[in-house]
Parts: structure tokens; C-alpha cells; sequence
């Protein structure tokens, strides 16, 4: 059973001074997955952790992630900003981004950020733009098809991410002859993997290539990152990844690829998100409305607006009504946002315990790309972001929005005369 971390009791009290919805974040479960995790890559003396900025781009997840040793990957000008601004800087902050603006590199070059460029001709927009740094990274697209097991995980052909393996040894060459020194190799092949496999395939695939490209230009490889794409159990069946058995995965092809080559001082770094942080957010919404016509609906007071995923991909949330948490599930619903489209639906045909108005409705693993990819269509507002502290004190660390935010960038202020 998928239980959430807070309880009917907690959210009574919470909502006395944060009405719903809000999002929620456990933190001791952030923290302990932060320590599992570098547990899982202490055999590398280099390992880091630079989490995925866009999957939960708040600065007080950032903060504690810090404090568990995590840097920050970052794909646009305000994430690096957002890093910056909670002391998150130099080769704590990994910079991936592509179609990148001018703006963004010299951001990122003046706080010292690692750059990882995402295509060739990034080579000479750089370096006109503040030259090349002694280290910098290189993202590798092997192209056709990534497969696990012989099942398809992805196609990388198809993604418009990454250099060809060609244009990846004739940029280190270019690289080194601007003045650079060291250089890292990314790739990310899949995304929401839920197989140990993922990154232990991936780290073969990156460490020959790392292992050729010094053997065919000299170079100093310093890391190799492995990017994201370990996932997590959305569903109650689905069996969780272990990162020790990951890790020590990764573990075992260092030491069959890298370590004979002389390469034994190369980093491991990774990038995640989604395993870092989706288990430990919750949406938290109140049964608001209920209809009854060709099928049975639970209108929340929350809607797409604070968690797309599952209109937008048709992702699956799992869903516990607070206080029910052992009754059967003998009720058929749809559970809808409010918003004037078709697809604000968090759930289809779920079976879940009788809803009453007033039940509060927690929707699991929303701690990352959750409140991040909010917006505002139909006027709605995006909602609070608590967290869950460690004492069991909860903290506000995103306010509401309220009508005003709205409507700030708007140049006639006279508007808010009517609002208030």
C-alpha cells in the first residue's frame, strides 16, 4: 500500500493556516534519499550530485539539498540566478541547457559555473562570447534507438539533444586548442527509468567513449556525467529502484573499462530529480464538488494548473483520501481540476474509497515536476509550497499567489483598485 507521509490529523491543522491546495515537501525523506545516494557512489572520490533545478526550482529544497552535499544542474539564466542566490556557485553548479541565449553562457561563465555544451557549433558562440574555461563538459547523442533487455527505453536519434560521436572528438580537439584542459562527456538517454540496469548500461556506453576519446586526442577526461533518468515507482505494483544496486553497478564497469585504461581518477557525476525528489512531494486537495451524469466525478479545488503531468502526459498520480486510508476502494471516479478543458482530469476510472465533499485527497510523488511546470491558464493561481520540517513543524517555503501577482506585469496599476 502507498501510503502518504502526512496523516488526516496533520493536514486538519495545517489547512487552519494554509487552505489547500499546497504542495508539501517531506523533508527528512529528502534527506535521508540524498545520503542513500551518495552511500551508493561513495566508492567514487569524486562522485557529486547536481540536482535537476528544473524538476522543484525552490530555493529552500535547494538549501537542504546543499546541506546533503548536492550541486545544482541548471538549464536557463533564472535557475542560475535562483542557485546563486542560496550560495550555490563555481563547480557546484553544472550548466546544461541548449538553444542556449547569450545572456545564459555569460551568466554562467560569471559565477563560475561548469558549461556542458549541447552542440558543436556552441563551441564558437562560447568563445566569442567569454572564451573557453580550462574545464568544460560535452553532451553525447549516440543516436538510433537506447535498449534495456531488449525493450526500447528511448530514441535517441530523435532527440534534439547532444553532439554525434564525431562531433564530440572533433570538439574536444577544438576545445583543447582554445585553451581548455579538462573535459567531462554527458548524455541522457532515458527518462523514468525503473530498472537498476539504466545507468549501469549507460556508464559502459560513456566510459568506452571516454576511454577512446583520450586514446584518440590526449585529453584529460576529469568527469563523466551520467545525467538523470532514474525514476520512480508511480504505481503501487511497480518495484522501486535500488540505488546501492545501481551504484554498485556503475561500480563494476569503472572498474572493467576505466581503471585498466588509467583512468581511475575520472568523477562520477549525476543528475537527478525526479528520484531525489518526486516520493517526497505531495498535492494536497479538497473534494469540492461532485457530479453525477454519464460518469462519476470529484470536482478538487486544485486542477492542471498545479500538477499537469496528468493531462499533459496522461501520467498516473496515485491518489489517498486522508482518512480512509483502509477502506475499500468500491468507488468508480474521475477526478478533475476546474479549469475549462476536457483534459484537467488527475485521475480515469480510478477506484478509490466514497469521497464526501470536504475529504482531503493527497496526490503522491509530486515533488518534482509537479508545482515547477504550474501555470496560470484560466487566471488560476498557483498555490503554496509547505514543508514538512524534520520537528514536524511545517513551513511556508512558496507563498500563494495571489490576484495581484497576476496581474504585476501588467503596466496599468489602476486595476488593483478593484481587486483588493
Amino acid at each position: 500500500m502507498k501510503l502518504p507521509f502526512v496523516t488526516l490529523d496533520q493536514v486538519l491543522e495545517i489547512v487552519k493556516t494554509h487552505p489547500t491546495p499546497f504542495h508539501i515537501y517531506d523533508e527528512r525523506g529528502i534527506r535521508e534519499n540524498a545520503r542513500r545516494l551518495r552511500a551508493a557512489f561513495a566508492w567514487n572520490p569524486g562522485f557529486k550530485e547536481y540536482f535537476a533545478v528544473k524538476a522543484t526550482p525552490t530555493p529552500r529544497i535547494l538549501q537542504i539539498l546543499h546541506e546533503e552535499g548536492c550541486g545544482c544542474d541548471c538549464s536557463s539564466l533564472t535557475e542560475l540566478m535562483m542557485s546563486k542566490a542560496v550560495g550555490i556557485t563555481g563547480s557546484e553548479v553544472m550548466f546544461s541547457s541548449n538553444a542556449t541565449p547569450a545572456q545564459d553562457f555569460l551568466y554562467a561563465h560569471s559565477i563560475g559555473a561548469t558549461i556542458n555544451l549541447d552542440d558543436y557549433t556552441h563551441i564558437d558562440f562560447l568563445n566569442r562570447l567569454t572564451g573557453i574555461p580550462e574545464t568544460i563538459c560535452l553532451r553525447f547523442n549516440p543516436g538510433g534507438e537506447f535498449a534495456i533487455s531488449n525493450a526500447i527505453m528511448d530514441t535517441p536519434g530523435e532527440a534534439k539533444y547532444g553532439m554525434t560521436r564525431a562531433q564530440l572528438i572533433d570538439g574536444v580537439r577544438r576545445l583543447s586548442a582554445l585553451g581548455a584542459k579538462h573535459f567531462g562527456i554527458h548524455a541522457f538517454l532515458a527518462s523514468n527509468t525503473v530498472t537498476d540496469e539504466y545507468y549501469p548500461k549507460l556508464a559502459r556506453i560513456l566510459f568506452e567513449l571516454a576511454r577512446q576519446v583520450r586514446a584518440e586526442t590526449g585529453a584529460h577526461i576529469a568527469f563523466v556525467n551520467l545525467s538523470g533518468g532514474v525514476g520512480i515507482p508511480y504505481r503501487e505494483d511497480q518495484r522501486g529502484n535500488d540505488i546501492a544496486a545501481i551504484g554498485a553497478g556503475v561500480h563494476k564497469a569503472y572498474d572493467e573499462i576505466l581503471t585498466p585504461a588509467g583512468m581511475g581518477d575520472v568523477a562520477i557525476y549525476t543528475e537527478l530529480g525526479r528520484f531525489m525528489l518526486a516520493p517526497y512531494g505531495h498535492l494536497v486537495a479538497q473534494a469540492i464538488h461532485e457530479k453525477h451524469i454519464y460518469k462519476e466525478y470529484i470536482g478538487l479545488d486544485a486542477c492542471a494548473a498545479n500538477l499537469m503531468r496528468p493531462a499533459m502526459y496522461g501520467a498516473y498520480h496515485h491518489i489517498t483520501v486522508l482518512g480512509k486510508e483502509n477502506a475499500p476502494r468500491d468507488h468508480q471516479y474521475d477526478i478533475t481540476g476546474g479549469l475549462c478543458e476536457n483534459n484537467d482530469k488527475f485521475a480515469l476510472d480510478r477506484m478509490l474509497p466514497k469521497i464526501d465533499i470536504g475529504d482531503y485527497l493527497v496526490l503522491h510523488d509530486t515533488g518534482a515536476h509537479g508545482f515547477s511546470m504550474g501555470y496560470n491558464y484560466n487566471g488560476k493561481l498557483r498555490s503554496a509550497e509547505l514543508l514538512l520540517c524534520q520537528d514536524g513543524s511545517v513551513e511556508m517555503i512558496r507563498r500563494a499567489e495571489t490576484p495581484r501577482d497576476y496581474f504585476a506585469t501588467f503596466d496599468f496599476t489602476h486595476l488593483f483598485d478593484n481587486i483588493d
